[in-house]
């Protein structure tokens, strides 16, 4: 059925326009995705914190379901940042209020909302509106 929709949605924009060069670039109908308030971001941990001592730090917010530390392949050792899991946007808006700049170990942390990974999103191809006969082209 999406097939059939852009084609569709072609032969009516050539209708329109038959000199226009229409392009689908979304990789998917849900693009972009629609933004998680429940994963967190914190940064600042020191090398001793562990996943236990972070959720214990972060379930006082409400339920947390799940913590992650991000670990260095070679030396094994904590790369400093991590993700904590709610189960609550409400939990984490809290979370994040109180414990953003508050120290932890010894280090102040930085928290934030965690940014989903985008892979396989949408290319934008920038174009010439002047027909290809622009300053910066090389001469030949």
């Amino acid at each position: 059925m999406k097939n059939s929709l852009v084609s569709l949605a072609r032969r009516a924009l050539t209708v329109q326009n038959p000199a226009a060069d229409w392009r689908c670039f979304c990789s998917s109908p849900s693009f972009p995705p629609p933004p998680s308030n429940t994963k967190l971001f914190v940064a600042g941990l020191s090398w001793s914190v562990d996943e236990k001592s972070l959720k214990d730090a972060f379930s006082s917010f409400g339920d947390v379901t799940e913590v992650r530390i991000m670990y260095d392949k070679d030396s094994g050792r904590s790369r400093g940042f991590g993700f904590v899991y709610f189960s609550k946007e409400v939990d984490a808006r809290s979370a994040k209020d109180a414990m953003d700049g508050k120290a932890f170990l010894g280090r102040p942390l930085r928290v934030s909302y965690a940014l989903e990974k985008v892979r396989g999103g949408p290319i934008v191809v920038p174009r010439r509106l002047n027909g290809g006969d622009d300053n910066n082209s090389r001469n030949s």
